[in-house]
């Protein structure tokens, strides 16, 4: 088909007339090529894809049930708008049993999103006008700030650093930056390094965004994992919802991820904005799904269950890791391990950056990792690789753990 007019047309937030011919393959695109070569150079050996960062479980059976007696309800088949009470009802109550945080409003504090990705893609429409500031936390999600960008927006990025546990040095940001500043992205327990916040740091946010007039936007997507029972939201803090939102995805915590869901709860203006934005985005998520979701909201001990899965994988695998020579340690919460990238391996094959580690992993062992060479070099393990049951975790791990050995790394 020869080009058309059509090729002069395209935006130029998404490329311009480059659109579609763009030549760089990204990192996740090239993950998944090396993934099919080397299964097709290896069809007999077992690929373990521990790349993949959704969870590898079904929703719990009785979510489900709740999906399929919800769906066959005359008066779900509608447009849900921007979401049932219900939900909000239960989102609000949820925030006060698992996170300790009382007194939100479930009728102008929490509105329902289809999915969390969504909602991130939203919040620039509603505060960022041509030449404002998003500062955005890095490694990590890219939505915030690829919707600032197409807004006209400048992306200030904070890089996250191991000698500072993986929290952002606000102190470290231009004070012309600040000016323009209108968003704060983060993300705890964070993807990709699963370190997690501490009230401190919250409280220092807090005081932060009220001193240069900020929102603050707290991806939560992975707040209900915790191996230590301690829950931590940012709401909790004690100012907390005079200046930002936080977003809760249903699919970490209760292996909901198709199904698109999420809530997003903290300060009425903002959460006014956002469904502004929103009602003129979409129509709202299937009434169904959003009624298995309050069934899930007041279930929670099925995230118990996904938790204690996660910690059982992630220790077995810091112990492989370990043993080999990475210096992996156990996180607090989510299901990442983000281990220093080796330099190369003793039979003299050198690395520039993790994404040739991962690379190589892939090829030579079909072991799939996520490489990250923002700040550092590191890989992404992932707990939620394919097992059947336990045993079957064992014999996945005792398989990582043999291929690696024959590997004599170098750091």
């Amino acid at each position: 088909m020869s080009e058309s007019y059509i090729q002069d047309l395209f935006a130029d937030r998404i490329g311009g007339n480059k659109f579609g011919k763009e030549t760089k393959i990204y990192k996740f695109e090239k993950i998944k090529r090396a993934k099919a070569a080397a299964r097709k150079a290896h069809p007999n050996m077992e690929l373990l894809d521990f790349g993949v960062g959704e969870p590898d479980d079904m929703a719990f059976p009785m979510v489900m049930e709740a999906l399929k007696i919800e769906c066959t309800k005359p008066e779900n088949k509608g447009y849900a708008d921007n979401g049932i009470q219900e939900l909000k009802d239960a989102a609000a109550k949820y925030m006060e049993k698992v996170y300790g945080v009382k007194g939100i409003d479930p009728v102008k504090e929490v509105l329902h999103s289809i999915g969390s990705k969504p909602a991130l893609a939203m919040f620039p429409s509603a505060f960022i006008n041509h030449g404002d500031v998003a500062l955005v936390t890095v490694p990590g999600y890219p939505i915030l700030a690829t919707h600032t960008q197409w807004y006209g927006g400048r992306v200030v990025h904070l890089p996250l650093k191991e000698e500072n546990n993986f929290l952002p040095d606000l102190d470290a940001i231009s004070k012309d930056d600040l000016k323009k500043a209108k968003l704060l992205y983060i993300n705890y327990p964070n993807n990709p390094t699963g370190a997690t916040a501490t009230v401190d740091f919250f409280k220092n946010v807090v005081k932060f965004a009220q001193k240069n007039n900020i929102i603050v936007v707290h991806d939560a997507a992975y707040a209900a994992l915790s191996f230590n029972n301690k829950f931590l939201s940012f709401l909790s803090v004690d100012g907390a919802k005079d200046v930002g939102v936080e977003i809760h995805s249903f699919s970490k915590a209760f292996n909901m991820t198709g199904w698109r869901l999420a809530f997003v709860a903290g300060n009425e203006n903002i959460i006014s904005a956002f469904g502004h934005v929103k009602d003129n985005y979409d129509s709202g998520q299937f009434i169904a799904i959003q009624k298995a979701g309050v069934y899930a909201l007041e279930h929670t001990e099925m995230t118990e269950k996904i938790s204690a899965k996660y910690k059982r994988r992630l220790e077995m695998m810091v112990e492989v890791l370990n043993s080999v020579g990475f210096s992996a340690k156990m996180p607090n919460g989510s299901f990442y391990l983000y281990v220093g990238a080796p330099k190369g391996i003793k039979s003299g094959v050198r690395f520039k950056a993790a994404e040739d580690v991962s690379e190589y992993f892939i090829t030579e062992k079909l072991i799939s990792t996520v490489p990250w060479d923002d700040v550092g070099h590191y890989l992404r393990f992932s707990a939620t690789f394919v097992a059947k049951n336990e045993e079957d975790e064992r014999r996945v791990i005792g398989e990582m753990k043999k291929r690696m050995r024959e590997l004599e790394f170098e750091f």
